[in-house]
């Protein structure tokens, strides 16, 4: 996913943003991902190609099971 291809994407809300409007914002490609904040959508956007789209989600879920594990103990 390149910058030129976000022109005229349609962006959604994370399904966990909460009612503060503290969330995130994405959009998803063949190509890639992007992810905004969605307080601040004209600050930019994080732009990843597929692999590093697949990274950052496999990133994201470890740190999860990992703050789940601590919480638990």
């Amino acid at each position: 996913m390149t910058v030129s291809d976000l022109g005229s994407v349609l962006w959604r809300k994370s399904s966990r943003s909460g009612a503060g409007n503290d969330c995130v914002e994405l959009v998803v490609g063949r190509s890639g991902a992007a992810v905004r904040d969605s307080k601040n959508p004209e600050a930019g956007h994080l732009v990843f190609a597929g692999a590093g789209w697949s990274e950052f989600l496999g990133l994201l879920k470890e740190e999860g099971a990992t703050t789940a594990a601590d919480a638990r103990t």
